[in-house]
């Protein structure tokens, strides 16, 4: 199976094509959207997108781990971890839903 991946530039030419700003404003537009989604996750805020899912950030205490080469036990530092919840729509749309050009909502 051919995994493909969608990126920035593919992103701001959809908005491009579906708002009608300029290239250079879709392009902005997305960087101020992604920018704010990533200042609220680092102030350790959840960010919700209706229809779609919810990210957020979880602490993770300091555990213990283990090396599967040698066996050896290995602490785990505690971290910070970004966390991403599909809201029902976005499960259902994934199982169920056609393949192809699809808006949520």
């Amino acid at each position: 199976m051919t995994v493909k991946t969608i990126t920035r530039a593919q992103l701001s030419e959809a908005v491009y094509q579906e708002v009608g700003l300029s290239r250079n404003e879709s392009a902005d537009l997305l960087e101020m959207v992604l920018s704010e989604m990533s200042e609220a996750l680092v102030r350790g805020e959840a960010v919700k997108i209706s229809s779609f899912g919810s990210f957020s950030v979880r602490e993770k205490g300091e555990r213990v781990g283990r090396n599967p080469k040698t066996g050896e036990e290995v602490p785990i530092l505690p971290r910070r971890v970004l966390v991403f919840r599909p809201s029902q729509l976005l499960k259902a749309r994934i199982n169920d839903g056609p393949v192809g050009k699809q808006t949520l909502g």
